[in-house]
């Protein structure tokens, strides 16, 4: 039977900061968490992934950019305050915070699930007045070999480079999100534009024994094409292209 110093070393190790050098002391604090989901077209989805939410956040809002299919009215069957907005990722979370009450923001989207603890484990987090947000480790389902590289590859950059993106289920403190401008109206790299704003604030905490399961949708068909694709628009991005003219480039398969 291991001990509880042993436990709790283990627990810290799981929390990194921005650089690595920063481990969470084990503390556990109780906040007010908001979960938003961006939704296009999930009607099939919306209902099991609003009870995850709610199992997870005190409240849940679905910002839904005008769904066809009944989205909306099966989120808020289901038990969300849904938030109607403009079709596309960065408005529809502007659109969804703006509402929020939570303390802390997790921004969920509608194909990722999170590991049992993940609510504790962001608790933990935030208990250090210090840490502004931060995400968890990405898996992506069905876990075959195109998705374990893609696994790989997300948990090295955020580790070498601090970067991340939604898949990965961000959550932020109202009062940072609110302090740099939350996201921006952008159609393309929303996330990226926040993380690195976030990552200016202050240092963020890669929860890394809790996975965000994430679908492998998004490059399943092509995911040579889709890896290529995601390095180009990202280098471009860093190297000053304005998103607008990057979002002709990269399909649309939210």
């Amino acid at each position: 039977m291991e001990s509880e110093s042993e436990s709790e070393s283990e627990s810290e190790s799981a929390f990194e900061g921005r650089s690595g050098g920063w481990r969470h002391a084990g503390y556990h604090l109780h906040v007010r968490l908001s979960v938003i989901i961006p939704t296009w077209c999930e009607a099939a989805a919306i209902e099991a992934q609003v009870a995850h939410a709610r199992s997870v956040g005190d409240e849940v809002i679905v910002a839904d950019g005008g769904s066809p299919d009944g989205t909306a009215e099966a989120a808020a069957q289901a038990g969300a305050n849904v938030v109607p907005a403009p079709k596309g990722r960065g408005r529809q979370l502007r659109a969804g915070a703006a509402v929020a009450t939570g303390d802390v923001l997790l921004f969920l989207h509608a194909d990722t699930t999170l590991a049992e603890g993940a609510r504790a484990a962001i608790e933990r987090s935030v208990a250090d007045p210090a840490v502004v947000g931060g995400n968890f480790l990405l898996r992506f389902d069905p876990p075959d070999l195109w998705a374990r590289v893609f696994d790989t590859a997300n948990d090295l950059r955020r580790r070498a480079l601090a970067i991340y993106y939604g898949d990965s289920a961000i959550f932020v403190r109202r009062s940072v999100y609110d302090a740099i401008g939350g996201y921006r109206d952008q159609p393309l790299m929303e996330d990226f534009d926040l993380v690195q704003r976030m990552e200016e604030a202050g240092p963020t905490a890669y929860i890394r024994d809790v996975i965000a399961w994430s679908s492998a949708r998004r490059f399943r068909d092509a995911p040579v094409a889709t890896l290529a694709s995601w390095a180009l628009v990202q280098g471009l991005y860093s190297a000053g292209v304005p998103a607008t003219w990057l979002a002709r480039l990269y399909a649309d398969r939210r």
